[in-house]
């Protein structure tokens, strides 16, 4: 998406918060909640890869992740983990 359609598309919610009272930083956490939340859906729940496409450290996106309270999907046992015992 170019800068203006960007622009263009953002313009009116910006305008609305505004007139709403919302502050800056109220409106950038839920944007950084919503954006962030997007692209782990978008990327399967890959936290490497979310913040690979969003062009951040994945340990800036893990603390974002949790500073921000977005719980992670839940994944199976990772492909060589050692297993847990059974009683």
């Amino acid at each position: 998406m170019g800068r203006k359609n960007l622009k263009d598309g953002l313009t009116p919610i910006v305008d609305e918060l505004v007139r709403r009272g919302v502050s800056l930083q109220q409106a950038r956490q839920e944007f950084e909640r919503q954006f962030i939340s997007a692209s782990l859906r978008s990327n399967g729940g890959n936290l490497c890869q979310s913040a690979r496409s969003m062009g951040v450290h994945r340990n800036t996106l893990r603390n974002k992740v949790s500073s921000l309270g977005i719980e992670l999907p839940s994944r199976g046992p990772r492909l060589g983990a050692p297993k847990s015992p059974k009683n």
